[in-house]
């Protein structure tokens, strides 16, 4: 099976399912990550750029990974070793590497609507790494899967995200994609830090923590996306943390099975407190892991893999 489409550049344009095709799909993936040799010949023979215009850890060296693991070549680029800093365009650079003929590019980008322009300019497909702060929809994906390892569904629980929602990418894919998969969403966070309108989105939103930590099954937290702001949205660090930090205290007031959740990276102490970024109920690890399984799924339906190659063990 593939998706609907060349690309996958969004959350919010995907139906409910083709999100559950990724995420089965994502399923059948995990066992490859568990054997003693970690490679399955599905993409043999494929190339795979990471075109990288931002600072990455687990996003890059994920989508690499999941390109190998499937036995595609992967090929990093980052803007401070490619001709950028020589003052070549984007679509310049995108269509000299086409010109090699790539099987796929995955991008990351500042600006949004960086992937979108750029599936307008390439016949090969494009997947959006994160573009500004707009989408991240990978990253959306595998919450989704996380969650619904854990409680089984994502039909009718409540989840709460925390924090800098207004520049936010990872806030607003996985507002999409909750809600489509049934989820009711709620975004908490400073006055400063929640978007005029943010409702039509599907979600609630509140300046509450305490409201916000009230009766969620799922908490998010998000940090400071300090980069994207042009002025400080809050007096001091300490203050936001003291408001907006989840620490024993706060989590006081949530289920006692409630699931933590974190995009990366952590500023620990700031948006959440290392006990609990380490506690039992945190699964930011889990979300590590999942982003491998997603990402290969990803390259497996836009690039159509070769099912012989899922047979040793993997079912999709």
């Amino acid at each position: 099976m593939r998706l609907k489409r060349k690309d996958l550049l969004g959350i919010e344009e995907l139906e409910r399912d083709e999100i559950e095709l990724l995420l089965s799909t994502a399923e059948s993936f995990k066992e490859v990550s568990e054997r003693e040799i970690k490679k399955v010949p599905t993409l043999r023979g494929r190339t795979i750029i990471n075109l990288f215009y931002e600072a990455s850890t687990r996003t890059r060296t994920s989508f690499e990974i999941a390109a190998k693991r499937m036995s595609a070549d992967a090929i990093n680029i980052s803007v401070s070793t490619s001709s950028v800093v020589k003052g070549e365009t984007l679509r310049d650079t995108a269509k000299n590497l086409e010109a090699m003929r790539p099987d796929c590019i995955v991008v990351r980008h500042s600006s949004s609507g960086t992937p979108r322009m750029l599936s307008r300019y390439l016949a090969c497909p494009v997947v959006n790494a994160g573009d500004g702060a707009h989408e991240h929809p990978s990253q959306a994906l595998l919450d989704l899967l996380t969650v619904k390892e854990k409680l089984g569904s994502t039909d009718g629980i409540k989840i709460s995200i925390i924090g800098d929602i207004t520049h936010s990418r990872v806030a607003r894919s996985n507002i999409y994609g909750f809600t489509k998969m049934g989820a009711e969403v709620t975004v908490a966070g400073p006055p400063t830090m929640l978007p005029p309108g943010i409702e039509k989105l599907g979600c609630r939103a509140t300046t509450s923590m305490e409201e916000a930590i009230r009766g969620a099954d799922v908490l998010m937290m998000l940090r400071i996306q300090s980069e994207r702001q042009a002025e400080p949205l809050f007096p001091s660090v300490r203050e936001y943390s003291r408001l907006y930090g989840l620490d024993e205290a706060k989590l006081r007031a949530a289920k006692k099975d409630v699931l933590i959740l974190h995009p990366g990276p952590i500023n620990r102490g700031v948006e959440i407190s290392p006990d609990i970024a380490d506690g039992p109920y945190s699964l930011i690890l889990d979300q590590v892991t999942n982003g491998v399984a997603v990402r290969m799924a990803i390259f497996y339906l836009l690039l159509g893999g070769v099912k012989e190659g899922l047979q040793e063990g993997v079912k999709a």
